[in-house]
C-alpha cells in the first residue's frame, strides 16, 4: 500500500536527507540501511541483476524500516518504469537523461491521468483494490518521485530545458559517467566535472528543484552545503562494506606486526 513519501516531505521542508545506493539484491541489506537511520535508499537495477520478486521484497523491507524506497531503473522505457512503480517504489531514478523529450516521457510514464499515462493496476501499491482506486491514483501522483540523473556532457548542456519540464522532484548527479563523457574517466573530483556539476546545481536551484549530490570525501560537503544542497547520496553499501572490511583487516594485521616485533625483541633478549 502506498505510504507517505517522507523523502519528498523532508525535501519540501528544507531538511537535510541522506541516502544510499543498494546494490546487493537482498531485503536484509535494505533493512540494515533503514536501521542505520538513512532517509532513503536507491535500489539499483541498472548495474545489478535483481529479479522482480526480490525487488518487491527489498521495497517491503524499506517500508518496514520506514525509509523511502527509490529504484534506479535500467532505462527510461515506460514498461521498465511501470514495473518498478507497481512493485511499490516511491520513485524512479532514471540514468542518462539528456533531453526535454526524454524527461517528458519519463514523467508521463510515472504518473496517472491527468498528469500522465501510467498503466492502471490495482496491485500492492493500491492495496489490491481495498480502497478507492481513483483516490489512490491522486495520491500516487502526489507521492511518486521522478528523479533524472545527469551524467553526460549532453545532459549538462541541456540542463535548462530538462529542468523546465514540470513534474521533476529531484535531480541526481552522476559524476562517474560524466567524467567519462568529458574525456576524464574516474576524475570525479576534477575541475571539469566540478564545473559541470555546479552548473547543473545552479540550474536546479534557480528552478526550485532539489539537487542531490554524491560527496566523494567529507570535504565535498562544505561546498554543496554552502550552495544550499540538502540531499546527499553517500555511495553504495558495497563500497562502504568493502572499505570497512579492509580497515578491520588492516587494523588487525598492523596489530599482528606489532606483536611479531615484540616477540622477536623478547626472543633476542633471552
Amino acid at each position: 500500500m502506498l505510504k507517505e513519501n517522507t523523502l519528498k516531505r523532508k525535501l519540501r521542508e528544507g531538511k537535510t536527507v541522506y541516502g544510499l545506493f543498494c546494490s546487493i539484491p537482498a531485503p536484509v541489506v535494505v533493512e540494515m540501511i533503514g536501521c542505520a537511520e538513512y532517509d532513503f535508499v536507491i535500489i539499483d537495477t541498472e548495474h545489478v541483476l535483481v529479479n522482480p520478486e526480490t525487488l518487491e521484497n527489498m521495497i517491503r523491507a524499506a517500508e518496514a524500516a520506514e525509509i523511502t524506497p527509490l529504484v534506479r531503473v535500467a532505462d527510461a522505457q515506460p514498461g521498465t518504469i511501470l514495473r518498478a512503480l507497481d512493485s511499490g517504489a516511491q520513485g524512479v531514478v532514471v540514468p542518462h537523461v539528456e533531453s526535454r523529450e526524454q524527461v517528458e516521457q519519463i514523467v508521463r510514464s510515472s504518473r496517472y491521468y491527468p498528469l500522465g499515462t501510467r498503466s492502471l493496476n490495482s496491485g500492492r501499491p493500491g492495496a489490491f483494490g481495498k480502497n478507492d482506486l481513483v483516490a489512490y491514483m491522486e495520491r500516487a501522483n502526489e507521492q511518486i518521485m521522478v528523479v533524472p540523473m545527469i551524467e553526460s556532457k549532453a545532459g549538462v548542456e541541456r540542463i535548462a530545458e530538462i529542468l523546465d519540464v514540470p513534474g521533476i522532484d529531484m535531480v541526481l548527479e552522476g559524476a562517474a559517467d560524466l567524467s567519462q563523457s568529458l574525456g576524464r574517466p574516474w576524475d570525479t573530483r576534477g575541475e571539469l566535472v566540478k564545473t559541470a556539476l555546479a552548473s547543473v546545481q545552479a540550474a536546479a536551484h534557480s528552478r526550485g528543484v532539489p539537487y542531490c549530490a554524491i560527496p566523494r570525501v567529507a570535504e565535498d560537503m562544505d561546498g554543496w552545503y554552502e550552495k544550499g544542497v540538502r540531499a546527499f547520496v553517500l555511495g553504495d553499501e558495497r563500497g562502504i562494506a568493502f572499505r570497512a572490511m579492509r580497515q578491520q583487516l588492516g587494523t588487525l594485521r598492523d596489530k599482528e606486526q606489532e606483536l611479531r616485533k615484540r616477540e622477536r625483541g623478547y626472543e633476542s633478549s633471552h
